[in-house]
């Protein structure tokens, strides 16, 4: 591992699962990703179990802790789905090693410390208030079951039962809180990957900012239906943006990386 971050120039891709899921909605594509030489791993929400930690600072501290046996030179990829989007800068913040490029897969965008429920509600008001109402009521959000994630992940059913096994409601406090603020961000290429409807103003933001985008038609879980033509786009996006691709060696997978 050391030797080998040594001599690498292409970055070792962090996948940040969105807060609501967990680590197996990027294992696919991560198995993808190493296939194709890339050096991957996908990192875990650091649990808090008193419950004082933000929930924002939970995927931060998650990244961190993906990292701490990578070494200091070694250059990574920052990758997220999701509502984990706008905590990239924070978590490029947060980690020693040098940032090679930001990746957001059908995710949200960062909006200078404005709340998730915010966020949505630029998007889609209506349904903001339908949330709102939601949350004022003590309910928690998303509460998917396996007959609606069907239709998104419609086969095999196996991987709707281990999604759902690490799916994780999220009540106001997640909704509400005030997400981080970095300055002077972006500080390396940064691309953008659109699944669905719902994120065509994230993936115009990115487009107007004159980042490489690219769009695959599908659901909002795509990555755990077609995973490799998710890798495949990553792929293309990472060497739009300029970013250096793996030697013809095979990718060492990291020590308690999530396979």
């Amino acid at each position: 591992m050391n030797a080998l971050a040594q001599t690498r120039a292409d970055p070792l891709l962090v996948l940040v699962p969105s807060p609501l899921l967990g680590p197996y909605s990027w294992s696919l594509v991560a198995h993808e990703l190493r296939v194709r030489g890339w050096e991957t791993f996908v990192s875990v929400d650091l649990r808090d179990p008193v419950g004082h930690q933000p929930c924002w600072r939970r995927t931060v501290a998650g990244v961190e802790a993906s990292l701490r046996d990578v070494r200091d030179e070694r250059s990574i990829a920052l990758v997220a789905h999701s509502g984990a989007g706008p905590l990239l800068p924070a978590a490029a913040a947060a980690v020693r090693q040098p940032i090679g490029a930001y990746l957001f897969v059908d995710a949200g965008l960062p909006r200078g410390g404005a709340s998730r429920l915010d966020a949505i509600e630029a998007e889609d008001p209506a349904f903001a208030a339908d949330l709102r109402a939601a949350l004022d009521a003590g309910q928690r959000f998303p509460a998917w079951t396996d007959e609606v994630l069907r239709e998104l992940v419609p086969d095999p059913e196996r991987r709707r039962r281990r999604l759902l096994t690490e799916l994780r409601p999220r009540g106001a406090e997640y909704w509400t809180e005030a997400l981080p603020t970095v300055s002077r961000w972006p500080n390396a290429p940064c691309g953008y990957l659109q699944f669905s409807p719902p994120y065509r103003s994230a993936a115009d933001r990115a487009r107007r900012a004159g980042w490489p985008t690219r769009h695959l038609p599908a659901g909002h879980l795509h990555q755990l239906v077609y995973p490799s033509a998710v890798a495949d786009a990553l792929v293309d996006l990472l060497a739009t943006a300029g970013v250096p691709s793996p030697d013809s060696r095979a990718a060492a997978v990291p020590k308690g990386a999530t396979r």
